[in-house]
């Protein structure tokens, strides 16, 4: 018998069925062990020996393994073509020479679609494992483990609040917070624009003024109302004739096939999905035989490949969109594996493959590798210049007409933060012409701060300075929004005040290991590993020496000097210049009340930063950390006003989970918390609140009053114990009967408690026993599997994505069976009568207390 080795049972069965009888294929259900997430997993100073520990859900798994090797004259470890895949067949390895249950004969093997073709060729040219893929591996995965459980307990102790710092997830992080900085920074300065519209032989068109009293406009030169105005009444005023039309024909030429960065990229883009759902969906496809293996960094196709594209272009279309010879591409990413093929469809002659979100991005795949294969497209641009009798003034219209549509007939690339092209259809013009006009507009604009990182545009980013894998970004990227140092909105990246905290206290204390340059050149390093040559425990001692006595420094520091050299570092920041000429740490508080000495500074709690007065305990005056004083002063222990009705004062203040405002004192006192969608919050805001909740109305059908509020998880409506969410603050006080009905109505049908059923994560198959379909499911607590009548959470050492079948199965059994068992034990217990109660010594029942 001749025993294979994959990672997933779908891609076990398909390969069995191309093998044969004399193979049998069982899956490792992805890495069976990994470092022990404790320390001394690894230890520098025994020359970096790891421990590995076997997952605990996957020791009967591997058992079924070993027993099957013991059985086997031929081992064929056939995982995934890249380093993880190489790691998973060396884990799978030594376990077995471990076990005594290793064959005389172990090959490796390696293919880059799971189609009959490929399994068949790959199994003619067995290799064996390679050591410096492995290597590398080794020196990544130390490098984690020795970053982040040496680095995280500091964190723990000098930094309240935090919860762990990791190799490539700082970096990121400190893009985001980078970011953030710049928009803050950013000034905005005003322009105008001067559009003339126009008219010419029944076709509109618009032309922009470039030139004026001579000189040619710059974006900024108009820069106030009082000179864009002048500009436009001379445009009223003149009249303008065509002076030039120049006509430029243009090509554009095809995007390569998807790497896996593009891939997530496009998908973010015109898909809407998230990295990691991206990553979910490919490997799905994937192991459906669909595409080619996804995790890659190279552009090429295969040669057969790039033949059957254009034999499919040439069907489809005609012989015109096939260029003459094929296109071939080179990858300008850092650290690139050229030996992995692009991503793409493993048969051109299926258009669909999938449903839902698989069937949508084999779409996207299936598109952009044929487009990549198709002739140049061509354009025509044309640039019409309008001058007044004078030649002291210019419009100029520009149009853009496609002769021939080439790639774009399939597909057209998409762009992140990228203005839309003032190219439209223009009208057959010739020098003289008047083109008549029908009115002029003045527009106002103002200079924009760089955008906020989207997911497609934080993973361009990471790629183009080299920073960690492409295949790890999502992983990455699901880390900083789990720790919540980020949070999303309008799939944009905002920095929390905990991820800014953090990213200040690896800046000022440890800045090598979060510069850009030094975390990409380390994956250089790890390249030089990977190509066999350099050592990777000489690449681990390197950062050893550096990094552990910097650890050892930091810890040495009190949490107050921390604390105080935060204070410095984000002086900028927390207490910028003021409009007003105080002093920018000017405790407003302390001045009201007539105090000296109060002046502001970053203080340490419990629960993470905040700004305080030097004055405390007297003065109590606080601000969040993440309330620069640019923004006005917040003062957040303050009286907004008196509560018409009762008299009583109504405050504003910051407690543990945040702003909130306060009606009267002590124990009787009415609280509310301030959402974070309300920018101008005053005392009519604040009375708003605090009269939640609002009764809208009857419900018409059950007679029981519909109530809107705002809870925990933001506002919400409230009838007959369901729920229907809310979009904004706004709505709890201005939404309707009819918009309530009709929301309840529609929460019902998804589920209720106004949350849309969850999409699962992926689907298994029917349940052997209850004979209902497995899925895996995202919870509120974490992710778990269900077969509609028993829901188990999955171990946290296993990913949902990773999870089988056969897993899933046994979860769902073990807790079944774990349930009913302590039902009928609690059944079957008789009722314990109480013995009377002893009086004991004081002393022993002290102890005993």
């Amino acid at each position: 018998m001749q025993l294979v080795i994959v990672e997933s049972p779908a891609k076990a069965k398909t390969i069995e069925k191309y093998l044969g009888k004399d193979f049998k294929v069982l899956a490792s259900y992805g890495h069976v062990r990994d470092l022990p997430p404790k320390d001394g997993s690894v230890r520098p100073d025994e020359d970096f020996a790891m421990d590995w520990e076997l997952y605990r859900d996957k020791q009967s798994r591997f058992k079924e393994i070993a027993d099957s090797a013991k059985k086997a004259n031929r081992l064929i470890l056939a995982t995934d073509p890249d380093r993880e895949g190489e790691a998973i067949s060396w884990h799978v390895r030594e376990l077995l020479g471990k076990r005594k249950a290793l064959p005389k004969d172990v090959e490796r093997v390696t293919f880059n679609a799971i189609t009959k073709q490929a399994v068949t060729e790959a199994m003619k040219s067995p290799r064996e494992l390679d050591q410096p893929l492995i290597d590398a591996y080794l020196a990544r995965r130390a490098l984690d483990y020795l970053y982040g459980f040496t680095l995280s307990p500091v964190l723990w102790r000098r930094l309240p609040g935090a919860k762990s710092a990791g190799r490539v997830q700082s970096v990121a992080l400190r893009l985001i917070v980078d970011r953030e900085r710049e928009i803050e920074a950013f000034r905005a300065d005003e322009y105008w624009s001067v559009i003339a519209h126009l008219s010419h032989d029944g076709t509109d068109f618009d032309a922009r003024l470039v030139k004026y009293d001579g000189k040619k406009l710059d974006k900024l030169t108009l820069g106030d109302e009082s000179s864009a105005m002048a500009a436009k009444a001379t445009v009223e005023q003149g009249r303008f004739t065509v002076e030039d039309v120049e006509t430029k024909p243009v090509k554009r030429n095809p995007a390569p096939p998807f790497t896996t960065s593009t891939l997530q990229q496009e998908a973010a883009r015109k898909l809407g999905f998230s990295a990691s759902h991206t990553m979910r969906c490919a490997q799905s496809l994937y192991e459906a035989g669909a595409i080619t293996y996804m995790r890659t960094d190279g552009v090429q196709m295969d040669p057969g490949a790039i033949n059957a594209a254009r034999d499919a272009i040439a069907a489809r279309y005609s012989a015109d969109y096939v260029p003459d010879k094929p296109r071939f591409y080179a990858t300008k990413a850092k650290n690139a594996q050229e030996a992995h093929e692009a991503i793409r469809p493993t048969d051109f002659g299926k258009d669909r493959a999938g449903s839902g979100d698989e069937g949508k991005l084999y779409d996207l795949i299936f598109k952009r590798a044929m487009a990549s294969q198709m002739a140049t497209a061509q354009l025509e641009r044309t640039s019409v210049t309008l001058r007044d009798p004078t030649g002291r003034h210019e419009l100029r219209a520009t149009g853009q007409v496609v002769k021939f549509p080439g790639f774009l007939a399939v597909y057209q690339e998409g762009f992140d933060d990228s203005e839309d092209d003032e190219d439209g259809l223009l009208p057959l013009m010739r020098k003289g012409d008047a083109p008549a006009r029908r009115g002029v507009d003045a527009n106002q604009h103002f200079t924009q701060p760089p955008p906020r990182f989207s997911e497609a545009s934080l993973v361009k980013r990471l790629e183009e300075l080299g920073i960690g894998r492409p295949s790890t970004y999502a992983s990455t990227i699901q880390t900083l929004r789990d720790r919540a140092y980020v949070r999303m909105e309008k799939n944009r990246f905002f920095a929390e005040e905990s991820g800014r905290l953090l990213t200040a206290f690896l800046e000022r204390f440890f800045d090598r290991y979060v510069a850009y340059d030094f975390t990409a050149g380390m994956e250089d390093e790890l390249d030089v590993v990977s190509d066999g040559r350099e050592d990777w425990k000489k690449l681990l001692e390197q950062f050893w020496r550096d990094f552990k006595p910097k650890t050892e420094e930091v810890m040495e520091k009190k949490p107050s000097e921390v604390t105080e050299a935060l204070d410095d570092f984000l002086s900028d920041f927390l207490f910028p210049e003021r409009a007003d000429g105080h002093d920018p740490r000017w405790c407003p508080m302390c001045a009201e009340q007539g105090r000296e000495g109060g002046r502001l500074a970053l203080r340490g709690g419990r629960y993470g930063a905040f700004v305080a007065c030097a004055n405390y305990p007297e003065c109590k005056y606080t601000r969040r950390f993440a309330q620069p004083g640019a923004d006005g002063e917040v003062e957040e222990n303050t009286v907004l006003g008196e509560d018409p009705e009762t008299g009583l004062p109504v405050e504003r203040k910051t407690g543990r989970f945040g702003p909130y405002v306060q009606l009267g004192e002590g124990k009787e006192a009415k609280r509310a918390s301030i959402p974070k969608d309300l920018d101008d919050f005053d005392l009519e805001w604040a009375l708003k609140l605090l009269s939640l909740p609002r009764i809208v109305g009857t419900h018409p059908e059950t007679g029981q009053e519909i109530e809107a509020n705002i809870g925990r998880y933001g506002p919400y409506l409230r009838h007959d114990g369901k729920y229907g969410k809310l979009t904004s603050t706004q709505d709890v006080f201005e939404v309707g009967m009819n918009a309530a009905v009709t929301i309840l109505a529609e929460a019902a049908n998804r589920g209720g408690r106004g949350r849309a059923k969850a999409e699962p994560i992926k689907t298994l198959g029917a349940h052997p026993t209850s004979g209902g379909e497995i899925k895996v499911m995202p919870g509120r607590y974490g992710p778990y599997v269900t077969d509609g009548t028993t829901n188990a959470t999955i171990p946290k050492d296993v990913k949902p994505e990773d999870v089988t079948e056969a897993q899933a199965i046994e979860l769902i059994d073990a807790r079944a069976a774990k349930g009913p068992a302590k039902k009928k034990a609690k059944k079957k217990a008789p009722a314990k009568k109480k013995a009377p109660a002893k009086k004991k010594p004081a002393a022993k029942k002290a102890k005993a207390d």
